[in-house]
């Protein structure tokens, strides 16, 4: 089985959304330590909408993820495995609540 180093979820939000992300993401760093990205405003990476990332090690999934699926507020939130693969990471084993949204993945080559 393939290492996980981590998780990253990231929040999608838009312009009349932004502030619950930024609040929603501001609690997951201040109540169980992750680590709390930029509020990026604009599509970065593979991420088909504006975003935060939010990184946190493998001991603290089973505490954020079914916190973030009981409190996400209507927010999308993508969440993956970080193995160093990130192709995979991205499309094989992807956990979404809310939307389902096409990524960007030509960017992994």
């Amino acid at each position: 089985m393939t290492e996980i180093k981590g998780y990253h979820a990231h929040v999608y939000f838009d312009a009349a959304t932004v502030d619950k992300a930024r609040a929603l993401c501001e609690t997951v760093r201040d109540r169980f330590g992750a680590e709390m990205g930029r509020v990026h405003e604009k599509n970065v990476g593979p991420h088909p909408r504006w975003s935060c990332q939010l990184a946190f090690g493998p001991d603290a999934f089973a505490q954020i993820v079914p916190w973030l699926a009981l409190h996400r507020d209507g927010l999308t939130v993508f969440t993956h495995p970080d193995t160093g693969h990130d192709l995979e990471d991205h499309r094989d084993h992807a956990i979404w609540m809310g939307e389902l949204l096409p990524l960007k993945l030509d960017i992994f080559g």
